[in-house]
């Protein structure tokens, strides 16, 4: 069985609305977690796509429920859920960002011994995480999902 690989929430959100606003090396390593079918992403992702989804900020052509199952059916993705361990993970003194679903991704990562994709500054510093990624001029002034936000904002 192929290593896992986890997906941040704004990183969905690029694959399916704008994959140019990958890094080079997060495409590579999505083309070849597609083809081993090991694509994943901890089950907090899906909240946060909703939310974006409530207030506006992600397209409104179809349903934020047929977005969410586009995005599973076309990367074969597994959705993780957050266990006892990922929870507990979660509250570890590692963790610089208070985002709650940032540290549940991030813990999901670390419990599975997954590679993370993310663009996330917040998480880049954490020992404990494989963070594939690459410089991105904005990601220092702006967070990743606002990067997501402005990619996909509705016109």
């Amino acid at each position: 069985m192929p290593m896992l690989t986890i997906c941040d929430s704004h990183i969905l959100i690029f694959w399916q609305d704008d994959p140019k606003r990958l890094s080079t090396k997060a495409s590579l390593t999505l083309e070849q977690a597609l083809a081993n079918k090991s694509l994943t992403c901890s089950d907090i992702s899906f909240w946060e796509i909703a939310m974006l989804f409530k207030s506006g900020r992600l397209r409104n052509n179809i349903s934020a429920e047929q977005y969410m199952n586009d995005i599973i059916l076309t990367m074969s993705l597994t959705v993780l859920p957050v266990t006892s361990e990922i929870a507990t993970l979660s509250q570890k003194d590692i963790f610089i960002n208070k985002d709650p679903a940032d540290r549940l991704i991030a813990s999901t990562a670390i419990a599975n011994k997954a590679p993370l994709i993310s663009a996330d500054t917040k998480l880049q510093n954490i020992d404990a995480l494989n963070i594939i990624w690459s410089s991105y001029p904005y990601c220092k002034t702006m967070s990743a999902i606002a990067l997501a936000i402005t990619a996909t904002r509705k016109s």
